[in-house]
């Protein structure tokens, strides 16, 4: 059917350039335009370019939901009871084609953990609970972590899974749409990135150049207490740059300078390598089409405690973001010029007293050696580019760390190039072709179009 209304339009097509022969025969003659004269026709040409590319049945687009989440887990390691609090987070009631967990502080940041060699049992722990949660729900086998994926260009500490043999006891019932598999995953120090795709994705689109990149600017500028891990990757013809990042911490004023400057850092230090021989420089995080950052940011409230955790017990969310500093940063181009951020209709998500409680740290009175601080919506998302709607944007209620874990569900549409050779674009057509009577004999008028034959020939394999 779509073929035949192809067919439809490219007799519209052919009728016009009947018409147009019509003319040129009673209007021109071959010798009428010389060289250097603007020909009347060059408009028709330019529009007839313009149609052609709205014609083309060989690029379309398609939708894919993406789960963006971010947890401070407070350098705890997983645990098997943690299950359902990721469930909860995850939200799997309401599941996405793609799931991109950013973490921080996987590993306490202590002096040894942040000079040391990198160990990547701590990541492979969490990828091997992510992934059970991701398959538990639909009935698929338990994944089982291997270095050195064939999928991603990724170093040691960058891991990609394989489905073991189905074990005994699985209940296989033929829901292979729903399983996910592991096609990213970057470590450092305390930082993680994990990006998990439903294998019907992974069946049906391309997905290439998957990279990843991470920028240390913590200590002295260059430790990986703080800084970010990227993944870089193309779904068909659509680039996507998703940026897990823990920030400077720190409520005194000036800090959010600290914060501003190593977005800066990690804005100029980001850099995937090209794939191609033809690309001399490497793609940064503006380079791609859609690109989500997100993580401990570590933003504050320009706002004495007292009266923050005022409006927190009014609930008035509106009211308390007049004093955040992340939005502040944003309205006057500090930070993140020209990024969005979804409206925030939750409590701040940090810090907590204990990993048992509701209750913020500090206060007054304070309990005895409990840090005071100001709650803060420190844990953000943050995306940029066209094509992208977001859906969801709410914090999870797990008391697994002091901090809570925050998710965005976006609904994103991405560029399907067929792999037939699709239509010839008009504006890559000699002149010539395009005017019956330049170039040709007068026996050759009378003869099919060679500009129309090409393209019936191209619709019909199209």
């Amino acid at each position: 059917m779509e073929v035949e209304n192809h067919k439809s339009r490219y007799q519209k097509l052919r009728n016009w350039f009947n018409s147009k022969q019509k003319e040129d025969k009673s209007s021109f003659s071959s010798n009428e335009i010389e060289d250097g004269e603007e020909d009347e026709n060059d408009n028709c040409r330019g529009d007839l370019s313009l149609r052609s590319l709205e014609l083309d049945p060989c690029i379309s687009t398609n939708k894919l939901r993406i789960f963006v989440g971010t947890w401070n887990v407070a350098g705890r390691s997983p645990v098997g009871s943690l299950a359902v609090d990721l469930d909860e987070w995850l939200n799997l009631k309401n599941a996405a084609d793609i799931y991109v967990l950013g973490f921080q502080e996987i590993v306490p940041l202590k002096t040894l953990n942040v000079i040391g060699a990198e160990d990547p049992a701590v990541a492979t722990s969490w990828n091997q609970l992510i992934g059970r949660t991701l398959n538990s729900k639909f009935g698929c086998p338990w994944m089982t972590p291997m270095l050195n994926s064939s999928i991603t260009l990724c170093d040691e500490n960058s891991y990609d899974y394989v489905e073991n043999q189905k074990i005994e006891g699985s209940n296989n019932n033929n829901n292979n749409n729903k399983k996910y598999t592991l096609v990213a995953s970057k470590k450092m120090v305390g930082i993680l990135i994990s990006v998990w795709m439903r294998e019907e994705v992974l069946r049906k689109y391309c997905i290439s150049n998957v990279r990843v990149c991470s920028v240390a600017c913590g200590v002295m500028g260059y430790l990986g207490n703080k800084g970010s891990v990227a993944v870089s990757m193309s779904i068909e013809g659509t680039s996507f740059c998703f940026v897990a990042a823990h920030l400077a911490s720190g409520e005194k004023k000036g800090d959010e300078g600290r914060r501003n400057h190593q977005v800066a850092e990690i804005f100029r230090r980001t850099s995937f390598p090209r794939t191609t021989k033809h690309d001399h420089y490497p793609l940064t995080i503006l380079g791609h089409d859609r690109i989500f950052w997100f993580g401990d940011l570590n933003y504050r409230l320009y706002l004495e405690d007292n009266f923050a955790r005022y409006l927190i017990r009014k609930q008035d969310w509106k009211a308390l973001q007049e004093f955040d500093q992340l939005q502040k940063e944003l309205e006057k181009g500090g930070a993140f010029e020209g990024w969005k951020e979804g409206n925030i209709e939750f409590a701040p998500t940090y810090k907590y007293s204990s990993f048992t409680t509701n209750r913020y740290c500090g206060g007054l009175p304070s309990r005895s050696g409990e840090k005071q601080r100001t709650p803060a919506w420190c844990d953000r998302i943050l995306w940029y580019g066209k094509g992208v709607e977001q859906l969801h944007y709410l914090r999870s209620e797990s008391k697994f760390s002091d901090h809570r874990p925050v998710s965005a569900l976006f609904s994103t549409q991405i560029e399907i190039k067929s792999s037939s050779k699709g239509l010839v674009e008009l504006q890559d057509i000699p002149p010539t072709m395009l005017h019956p009577h330049n170039g040709m004999n007068k026996g050759e008028e009378d003869a099919k179009s060679p500009l129309l034959s090409l393209l019936m020939k191209d619709v019909q394999g199209c």
